[in-house]
């Protein structure tokens, strides 16, 4: 019998899904997404996937920029510090299996280019469990 082939989840929709509410519950409602809206909000969060691979034949290891935007430098930092915590804490969430999450990038301030709005940036990479596709 031949393997089947392996799907894996869009992980940065994993981590939007779970990052969002995750940050309204603790009294910071912010929008998460992996574009940019215009206008920007004051405070947003971009969670993008940038690379990574297939560590094996079921799991992706995808590495995923955040960048956290605020009305100051202070608010940036307290947000992505906030966002890195509990991005730590996916494993095991909503049936998107993930085995963990290291972070491959601590935070930094890098201001908007285009607008110099303060913002924090960091990296993290996920492995998550890819599911068999029946024929």
């Amino acid at each position: 019998m031949r393997p089947q082939p392996v799907v894996f989840p869009d992980a940065a929709a994993v981590a939007i899904d779970y990052l969002r509410p995750a940050l309204a519950e603790r009294g910071s409602p912010v929008p998460v997404g992996t574009r940019v809206p215009s206008p920007r909000p004051d405070r947003f969060v971009r969670i993008e996937r940038i690379g990574g691979g297939r560590r094996d034949k079921v799991t992706d290891r995808a590495r995923l920029d955040v960048h956290c935007w605020a009305e100051s430098e202070e608010a940036a930092h307290d947000l992505a510090t906030l966002a890195r915590a509990l991005l730590g804490d996916l494993p095991g969430w909503r049936g998107a299996v993930a085995y963990d999450v290291a972070e491959v990038g601590g935070p930094n301030l890098m201001p908007d280019p285009v607008t110099d709005t303060p913002r924090y940036a960091f990296a993290v990479e996920v492995s998550l469990r890819g599911k068999s596709l029946a024929l």
